[in-house]
This record gives structure tokens, C-alpha cells and sequence, in this order.
């Protein structure tokens, strides 16, 4: 995790005093500089020419160039943080913050942030959530204390520096180091360049603050490497599992490449939970079987033959028809029937009256569905371990019920890798403890498998699932591993097994001591799993263990990461 090596505010507040001494001088000089030139133009002018229209074209464009310079320099001067808002409006600002469900503030330098605040807030509402946009040199401690939950969208410039609206919020609010923020719940997204030394510092910046200020957050800190997509679309699907909208269109569309699913498993016949499948993929070529562990993948589901089949026949519309669809620089010609399976089907009334390529060119594709990766390139294949889901009608999820009932197996797959660096392994050899419940045990797989290959056994796993008999995922390589020392610590808790519900939290509580005793030898910590329920347990749990000190060293030192949803 970076960090910002001075104050923000503090290493612009310097910049700026030296600036207004020594660009005042320096902007009188030059336009004294231009004021001689114009003169000795205009003189030379009009000993050369005699035309008057030549004297007047030069006293005008001599003035011009010290008019046009006066109002750059100007402009300079505009462009530097605006001082603080009124105190009624602020106070404004503060009701109507109160009012709205969401706040989202953009920290912009050249717009992006703005823009993805924007789409941020479109999404929630659409989501049927009330939020509200604002700049964060607009944004004071009233308004963060009224509000209930709040998005940051900020960028970072230079070398690890704020963006210039920033800079009273960052003086006034974040570093006297004071505020008490205790209800609030919030996330970042954090933009960058990987290409610089502090990647998406001012990001991290507000989210150490924040955690100092007793804030929740909702998920970690989201980074997105120069516009990543995968990444936008992961901030898009947090959204969605918060607001109830977890179906809305792609911002940015992902590129799949065509997989081939080869094996599909269940996993736990008997469970009282949901079934759990084990899927293997292999690539067209071998060539793509590269990423880390921690990585997630991200599928393009199809809607089931048959109700595409039923959708068309209700429709009276015939499937075999050609259309054209795609942006006009990528355009491809297909059967109705094949775009229908990449795409939401609308309903019978708004396809009414017309013919297949207006419906073609009015369809939406269906959004992806992400899945930690359950495996490293070195098994030979992509593992993914997947829980069935239903909505309140009973019927299967887009994503889930794609992958582990619908898709033919072995057949054709659609998916795109996502890089997802915040997960990966540390890169010493530190001891590691994974902690999780559910289907999150696949990320840890993953990361246990890499660690082993790469000869670290200091590894201690820390799991939940429903039942001992059923529900023990991957119990051959788990117990394999402990058994042969590579992973050094193993504790499990089956919820069902007990008469009273035992979740992997309560484990935590139990092992406190071994705990902080790894955690001072410099143990990272990795989380993977539910986002409701188990992570905020686990959270609470390890401060709780911890201590506050040791626990924001641990936040600070970015030995703590999560990939829960």
C-alpha cells in the first residue's frame, strides 16, 4: 500500500507562499519585457511603412500579446484552490448531504474523477438509492458527519500529491489528525499511474484517514491503473451488490477470449446450503494460462438456449434472421438468436411492432460476472469454486447458474482475466494468515498454492464453511498440505457441526493470543469471502485482537488485504 511521504497540504501550502513572491516579480519583468518589445515594434513600423492600417494592426497586436499574457497569468491565479464555502452554505450542503442515502465526492486534476463520481452516482440511483455529487473542495466535517455513507472518487498527481481541489480539505479536515467519523460508512477508488512511485497515494490517503477517524469501510481501497477497466467494473459491481443493482450494463464492456469449460463437479450433495461446483477451464492455447494468484476472472454468461427459444416464439420473432450489431467500427453480422444469448431480453412489449434489427440494435449485453480464481498456472488449468444463487423467484443467477447448469460441459466459455494486484501474495517471506468462509476459500487455495510452490510454509488458514461432512472444499489438498507442514497452522469451523452457531470469527476470538503473536513477527493478513456478515466479524475481531496501534501499523505497512463480495 503507498503512502504520501510528507503532508499533502502542508508541501502545497510551501509551494504556493514561494510561488506568489517569486511569480509576482517574474510576471511584472516579463510583461515590462513585452510592454519594450510592442514599443520598439511600433516605432520600427512606423518609420517603415506608411500605411496607417499597418500602425494600428501593430498597436493593437502589441497589445494584444500583453492583454493575452495579463489574462494567462490571471487565469493561473484563478486556477488555485478556492478558499472555504460560507458557513450557510456549507450548512446547505450538510442538510442536503443528510438527506441523501449516498454522498460521492470526486478529488478530479483533470476531469476522470469527476466523470467516474458522475457515473458512480447514476449507478446508485438507478439502483433506486438517493445520492448526491460533490467536489471535494466543497466538502468540510459537517458534511461528513451528516452523511451516512459516502464514496470518494480521487485521483492523485505528480508524486503521490493531492489534485489541486483538494487542498483545503486536506489542510482544514484531514491533517490536524483529529476528526471523529465513527458512523460513517465509505469507499475509494483510487486512480493512478503504476508508472509513478506513489501509486494512487492520494486514494490510500484518504482511506488511512478515514480508518483513523473510526470510518467503516464498506470494501478496500479499489485501484484503477491508468483507466483499467477490470477495475471500473469491479467498483461497478461493489455498487451494485450495495444498492440491489448488481445487473446494470457494463461501463466499459470486457474483451473476452473464448475458454473451454472442461470439467464440472459438485462438490456438496447433502449440504443444507446451497450447491457448490468446482469448474476447470483450460485456454485455446497454453500461452494464456498466466496470472497470479489472487487474480479474479471475470465470465460473460449467455441467457439458456431454451429461454432465448421461448423468448423469441412470444415474441413472434424469428431467430435465424441476420443482423448487424456492434459499434459502427466493429460491426459483425450474426442471427438474431445468437446476440439474443449476450444480451438482456427486453420485454414483449417493448419489442412490439418491430422488426429484428430493431430489436438488434436496442438490446443491451448482459453485464460480466467476477470469480476469485481458485488455482495457479501451474495445476494447467483455471479452477473456480462456485455457489449457486437464486433471486426471490426461485431462478437460478445469471452468473452462477451459467457456469454451473446451463453452459455445456465440456464446451465453449467466454472470460477475461483481471488483474488484481491488491491480493496478491506479499513478496517476502513473511508468515500469512488467510482467513475465510464459503466459496472465498478459493482465493486462499490460490494463494496457498503459490505460496507452497514458491517454498513458504509459514502459512496459518482460518476457515468457515456449514458442515464437516459436506462442505470441506478441497479437504485432500488442505489436510495433504497441513499434514506435510506447508501450511503450518489449520483451524476450521463447520457452523453446523455445534449446537451453538460457530462462525470463522469466533475462531479468531479463540486463537487470539497465537494471533497477535503473528502479527507482531510481521504477518500479512489475507480476507476472502462474504462482504455482509463475515467481513465486518473478522474486521472487528482482528482490531479487537490487535490493539489499535499495532493494527493501523498493520493498515499503514499494507498488511491487511481483502477481496470479499
Amino acid at each position: 500500500m503507498n503512502s504520501i511521504p510528507t503532508s499533502v497540504a502542508s508541501s502545497r501550502a510551501h509551494r504556493y507562499r514561494r510561488s506568489v513572491s517569486a511569480g509576482s516579480l517574474g510576471n511584472g519583468l516579463l510583461i515590462l519585457g513585452f510592454a519594450a518589445i510592442a514599443a520598439a515594434l511600433a516605432r520600427w513600423q512606423l518609420d517603415t511603412w506608411s500605411a496607417p492600417v499597418w500602425r494600428t494592426s501593430t498597436l493593437l497586436g502589441s497589445g494584444a500579446v500583453i492583454a493575452g499574457y495579463a489574462g494567462f497569468v490571471r487565469l493561473l491565479r484563478g486556477s488555485r484552490p478556492r478558499q472555504a464555502v460560507s458557513s450557510a452554505a456549507v450548512a446547505t450542503f450538510a442538510e442536503a448531504a443528510d438527506e441523501a442515502q449516498w454522498l460521492v465526492v470526486h478529488a478530479s486534476q483533470f476531469g476522470q474523477a469527476e466523470s467516474l463520481a458522475e457515473r458512480s452516482a447514476v449507478s446508485l440511483r438507478q439502483g433506486g438509492q438517493t445520492a448526491r455529487l460533490a467536489s471535494i473542495e466543497d466538502l468540510d466535517l459537517p458534511t461528513l458527519r451528516a452523511a451516512r455513507n459516502v464514496l470518494f472518487v480521487a485521483s492523485t498527481t505528480g508524486e503521490g500529491d493531492a489534485p489541486d481541489p483538494a487542498f483545503n480539505f486536506v489542510r482544514q479536515c484531514m491533517d490536524p489528525g483529529d476528526a471523529r467519523l465513527d458512523h460513517l460508512r465509505y469507499g475509494v477508488l483510487a486512480l493512478g499511474d503504476s508508472d509513478y512511485q506513489h501509486f494512487c497515494a492520494f486514494g490510500h490517503h484518504i482511506d488511512r484517514w478515514l480508518r483513523g477517524a473510526g470510518a467503516q469501510p464498506l470494501f478496500d481501497v479499489v485501484e484503477v491503473d491508468d483507466g483499467d477497466p477490470g477495475a471500473l467494473r469491479h467498483w461497478q459491481y461493489l455498487l451494485g451488490r450495495f444498492c440491489g443493482a448488481a445487473d446494470q450494463v457494463d461501463w466499459e464492456p470486457p474483451t473476452y477470449a473464448r475458454w473451454s469449460l472442461d470439467q464440472r463437479r459438485h462438490l456438496n450433495d447433502g449440504s443444507p446450503g446451497a450447491p457448490v461446483f468446482d469448474l476447470r477451464m483450460s485456454p485455446e492455447s497454453p500461452d494464456h494460462l498466466r496470472w497470479q494468484a489472487g487474480d479474479v476472472v471475470e465470465i460473460g454468461p449467455q441467457n439458456p438456449a431454451d429461454h432465448v427459444r421461448d423468448w423469441l416464439a412470444a415474441c413472434g420473432l424469428d431467430g435465424d434472421l441476420p443482423v448487424t450489431a456492434g459499434p459502427r467500427n466493429a460491426q459483425r453480422r450474426l442471427l438474431l438468436a445468437e446476440l439474443l444469448a449476450s444480451s438482456r431480453l427486453p420485454s414483449k412489449a417493448d419489442v412490439q411492432g418491430k422488426d429484428a434489427q430493431q430489436v438488434a440494435d436496442e438490446l443491451l449485453p448482459l453485464p460480466h460476472r467476477a470469480y476469485s480464481i481458485a488455482s495457479t498456472p501451474a495445476e494447467g488449468c483455471l479452477r473456480l469454486l462456485v455457489r449457486q444463487t437464486r433471486d426471490e423467484r426461485g431462478a437460478l443467477g445469471l452468473g452462477s447458474g451459467w457456469l454451473t447448469t446451463y453452459a455445456e460441459a465440456p464446451g465453449a466459455i467466454h472470460l477475461r482475466i483481471r488483474r488484481n494486484a491488491n491480493f496478491h501474495a506479499p513478496n517476502d517471506a513473511c508468515p500469512l494468515i488467510l482467513i475465510g468462509n464459503g466459496t472465498g476459500l478459493a482465493g486462499l487455495r490460490a494463494l496457498l498454492q503459490e505460496r507452497i510452490n514458491t517454498g513458504r510454509h509459514n502459512n496459518w488458514l482460518l476457515f468457515g464453511e456449514r458442515s464437516r461432512a459436506h462442505d470441506f472444499h478441497y479437504r485432500e489438498d488442505i489436510e495433504s498440505w497441513h499434514r506435510s507442514g506447508q501450511i503450518e497452522r489449520l483451524d476450521i469451523a463447520f457452523s453446523r457441526d455445534t449446537a451453538t452457531r460457530r462462525y470463522v470469527q469466533h475462531l479468531l476470538a479463540e486463537r487470539a493470543e497465537a494471533l497477535r503473536e503473528w502479527l507482531n513477527r510481521g504477518a500479512s493478513v489475507y480476507v476472502c469471502g462474504s462482504l455482509k456478515g463475515m467481513a465486518p466479524a473478522v474486521d472487528a475481531a482482528l482490531v479487537s485482537i490487535a490493539g489499535e496501534p499495532l493494527w493501523q501499523a498493520i493498515l499503514a505497512e499494507g498488511r491487511y488485504r481483502r477481496d470479499v463480495y
